[in-house]
């Protein structure tokens, strides 16, 4: 089980490394689109990543509803603690 902060380590790191952006413009609060100009193909990579680095998919269902940082940190954790498949 990952914990909320394990993720935002992560998510952060991911961020900064996938779309070369200052580490201290990664805060919970920051908006994807509006704050980290996160657009929609990068939103395809970063959901990407997140299946490689947890082994587990993120729909983009999901992710529509996602805004900010920790919108995505509470979507992968929702899925990380989730029954695993049978």
């Amino acid at each position: 089980m990952q914990t909320r902060e394990d993720i935002f380590a992560t998510l952060q790191g991911a961020l900064v490394e996938l779309f070369e952006l200052d580490i201290e413009r990664v805060k919970p609060e920051a908006n994807l689109y509006e704050d980290l100009e996160i657009d929609s193909i990068d939103a395809v990579d970063l959901i990407d990543h997140i299946k490689r680095q947890t082994g587990r998919k993120i729909s983009a269902e999901d992710f529509k509803a996602v805004r900010t940082v920790n919108d995505v940190v509470e979507a992968v954790f929702r899925v990380v603690n989730a029954p695993a498949p049978t």
